[in-house]
């Protein structure tokens, strides 16, 4: 086997394996040569090669999400790790964990005027949960210095080092920093940023590791359980009347059958849930806005909890948001194992479980349920709204409403739905799901930088069939996601075209001017023809309801390419009927 004969770059690499870290996503650079050369000659780890950073760490992300274990990334210095930037802070908010191996030059080449270099050190500041700068080797007392280097600094740097520690002390200090911000990554779930400084010669190989890391303890996550805290919690819980479940973004079977059943059993308790909470029960309450938006003050006060629990990270409904934060319950708690934000300015416990562990907990010690009207009044409201959904349907014309309505019910069984940010997640939730659909969006910073990246990256990590819905102006700004050769041709997307940023038209403002279109809706007359041609989909285009259900037929069919919809909708249009929806349903 081939290795780098940078002891630094065989200690990353070495360590990377210890902790069983496979994936390596690679951008093609020099100064990371020694990390590609250990990675890519090692048949431990899944290497690939996505050129556009941007796209890359994105791409990382959805496989990160797939299998809830550290990835890497690999860049060479300069701004290639700031095109790292988006997906750290996505990842940061989402709690994904994210490996990013900079490579960068030694600390004396920094600053003097050389190419491809810029102030790493601490570059992602608070977005990422642990950030280090590795230190350089010691070179060889034979070996003759580089042309491009500055001896007269090298060898003071040199005669320093050695006087403090020589290579043994730097060695130590390099295996502890790596094992540490791997160790970080996994058991808190988020990005950490390790920058590694090489100096050249870069590509010289050897046959043998020079470096034998010490054996590190590999940690295990644990949980604590207060058992005061939840007996506290269940006399409070005991004596409410009204108690709502809100549930955001959420991992598939992040919950037991068993406790979702006993939350359902009681009748003080409403369970509103979110398509990306992947949660699902007959008496629970998916489709939040369409219950939410039609209310007046009375029926506000009669929602109004008294004991708000929350699962999950972000939460995409703003009315479900401006409610909570107007009608506040007289306790908010959240149960996360990392993080709880005062989402509604209210929130009085943290408890740092998991929501299974929370539930599996707290519930059997639940010793009887509240007598209550609660969640009995409201699915009478959910039967009404349900059928004033379908006969609104009825009635309108062919639009980005008709649009959703379709797709989602044409989604392959047993696969994962990965859905663009802006107006396709906000439609999305305005529909019920099947249950055998997994559900995913980048919400953690909710932009709409990386979606298809992270969409083909999970498409990658997992074995189920995947389908990405996009609107148009996401996809077109991620479109370098597609100069990528891993794309599984089962993977299918679709992209919403309505020729602008439409959400912008449901939002306050002047409408219809010169000033408008330019600047905020952003018109647009592109296609994704020519990019399939470029990258290798078949690509299908409809512009009315006929045509789109004849494409959908045989859209999701096996085939030798991945495919690419793109439906066309009238931009003027879909604003009325949204709005429209929302008077329709009271």
């Amino acid at each position: 086997m081939k290795y780098s004969k940078i002891p630094l770059s065989q200690t990353v690499v070495t360590l990377c394996k210890t902790h069983n870290v496979k994936h390596i996503i690679i951008s093609p650079g020099s100064r990371n040569a020694p990390l590609t050369i250990g990675f890519t000659h090692d048949e431990f780890f899944s290497c690939y090669s996505i050129v556009d950073e941007r796209c890359a760490a994105f791409f990382a992300l959805g496989i990160a999400q797939q299998i809830q274990e550290p990835v890497a990334l690999v860049c060479t210095s300069g701004s290639a790790l700031l095109n790292y930037y988006p997906a750290i802070s996505e990842a940061y908010y989402s709690n994904i964990p994210l490996l990013v191996l900079s490579a960068d030059r030694p600390k004396h080449l920094i600053d003097i005027g050389d190419g491809q270099t810029i102030k790493q050190k601490n570059v992602y500041g608070e977005h990422v949960l642990y950030s280090t700068n590795l230190k350089l080797d010691l070179k060889d007392k034979e070996q003759k210095s580089s042309d491009d280097e500055l001896p007269i600094m090298r060898s003071i740097e040199n005669k320093l080092e050695r006087f403090l520690g020589l290579q043994k002390d730097i060695q130590t200090y390099n295996e502890s920093e790596v094992h540490d911000a791997i160790t970080v990554a996994r058991l808190k779930s988020g990005p950490v940023h390790i920058n590694i400084p090489f100096d050249e010669p870069l590509y010289e190989t050897v046959d043998e590791l020079s470096i034998n890391p010490k054996p590190f303890n590999i940690a295990d996550r644990t949980e604590k359980i207060d058992e005061f805290e939840i007996k506290s919690l269940l006399d409070v819980w005991h004596s409410a009347k009204r108690k709502m479940i809100l549930v955001g973004v959420l991992q598939p079977n992040s919950i037991e059958e068993q406790w979702l059943q006993e939350l359902a059993d009681d009748d003080s308790v409403l369970v509103f849930t979110e398509t990306t909470s992947n949660l699902h029960h007959p008496d629970f309450f998916p489709g939040i806005d369409k219950m939410i938006a039609p209310l007046d003050e009375e029926a506000f006060q009669s929602l109004q909890p008294d004991i708000l629990l929350t699962f999950g990270s972000m939460i995409v409904s703003k009315k479900i948001k401006a409610f909570l934060r107007q009608y506040k319950p007289e306790d908010h708690w959240h149960v996360d194992l990392f993080n709880a934000n005062d989402t509604f300015f209210c929130l009085d416990k943290h408890i740092k479980l998991t929501p299974n562990t929370f539930l599996k907990t707290f519930l059997p010690q639940v010793t009887h349920h509240t007598k209550s009207d609660y969640k009995v009044n409201w699915l009478k409201v959910r039967q009404k709204r349900r059928k004033l959904h379908d006969d609104y349907l009825k009635t309108i014309p062919y639009s980005d409403f008709t649009v959703f309505n379709m797709l989602l019910k044409s989604i392959p069984k047993q696969s994962q739905l990965q859905v663009g940010n802006s107006s396709a997640i906000r439609y999305t939730q305005l529909f019920q799901l099947r249950k055998d659909i997994t559900v995913f969006c980048n919400r953690g910073t909710s932009g709409i930088d990386g979606c298809t990246s992270t969409a083909i990256g999970s498409a990658v990590a997992n074995k189920q069939r995947t389908t990405f819905i996009s609107g148009d102006l996401s996809f077109f700004y991620d479109s370098n996601a597609l100069w990528n050769n891993y794309i599984p041709k089962t993977f299918r997307i679709i992209v919403i075209n309505n020729e602008g940023g439409g959400i912008f038209r449901i939002l306050p403002g002047h409408k219809n001017t010169e000033n408008f279109d330019t600047y905020f809706e952003t018109k647009h007359h592109l296609t994704a023809k020519q990019l399939c041609e470029m990258y290798g989909f078949d690509y299908y285009k409809t512009t009315d309801e006929s045509s789109l259900s004849v494409v959908l037929d045989t859209f999701y069919n096996l085939s030798k390419k991945p495919k690419l919809l793109e439906i066309f909708t009238p931009s003027t249009v879909n604003d009325e009927v949204l709005l429209e929806y929302f008077k329709f349903v009271k």
